[in-house]
């Protein structure tokens, strides 16, 4: 699952045993309250990641965000950096945020897992009452007729969409069919819906022109990351020589 830019994940069994999270459990939460799903590389997760995720959070309510890493995106490279670190680098940011949970079922799958392979299985262990949100970055939206079953994840979720301020991404150019004829219609004005799945919601976020490929980029050139990401992912990339 890659959420937070374009394309989508897979999952493959990789090196993260040792972080293994629990998947949640249905009898943490009341059935009403909200969960986010969050996914991407995250290679490195950055204040972009986090503060789209935050700002999602607070305006629909989500009692809790699952930020879950990829495996192996069908539609992209595999990510640089082994899982083993990529898990690691978002415990390590998330610490301290109750409603943030780290789940690694992607990258611990010994099977390709798309996206609405991990609804449907976060589906079944939340219950069919749930409200389930699928947080997405706008690029990553636009390009969702590309990923697998996509049509099935309005079933499964709703989908907060990340917009710059002012933007209209729904009545843009960038929108065309069937994606379009897909989204309008399920277009909500804020997250209080009482259903499980179904809704569109777009909603305008703090600007942060923060990618992970110019972190990366920087970090090879020994330039300083810092205020890009937190300084105790900072500190791991340093500790373990990534992206060196």
């Amino acid at each position: 699952m890659t959420t937070s830019g374009a394309g989508e994940g897979t999952g493959v069994k990789g090196e993260a045993e040792n972080f293994a999270t629990p998947h949640p459990s249905p009898f943490t939460l009341h059935p009403s309250q909200p969960v986010g799903v969050f996914g991407g590389t995250f290679d490195p997760i950055h204040f972009g990641h986090l503060r789209l995720a935050e700002e999602m959070a607070e305006a629909i309510g989500l009692e809790r965000v699952l930020i879950i890493p990829a495996g192996q995106p069908p539609h992209r490279g595999a990510p640089r950096t082994a899982a083993v670190h990529r898990l690691e680098m978002v415990r390590r940011a998330i610490a301290g945020n109750p409603r943030f949970e780290l789940d690694a079922r992607e990258v611990e799958s010994p099977h390709p897992s798309y996206t609405v392979d991990t609804l449907t299985a976060l589906r079944a262990e939340l219950g069919d009452r749930r409200p389930l949100w699928l947080l997405l970055g706008a690029d990553a939206f636009l390009g969702l007729p590309t990923w697998h079953e996509w049509r099935r994840l309005f079933d499964l979720a709703h989908i907060a969409v990340a917009q710059r301020p002012g933007a209209r991404l729904l009545q843009s150019d960038a929108m065309r069919d069937p994606l379009k004829s897909e989204a309008l219609p399920r277009q909500v004005a804020d997250g209080s819906a009482a259903t499980p799945a179904g809704s569109v919601l777009l909603r305008a976020m703090t600007p942060l022109d923060i990618s992970a490929t110019a972190i990366r980029e920087l970090l090879a050139r020994r330039r300083s990351a810092r205020y890009l990401l937190p300084d105790a992912v900072i500190d791991y990339i340093h500790q373990q020589k990534l992206y060196a």
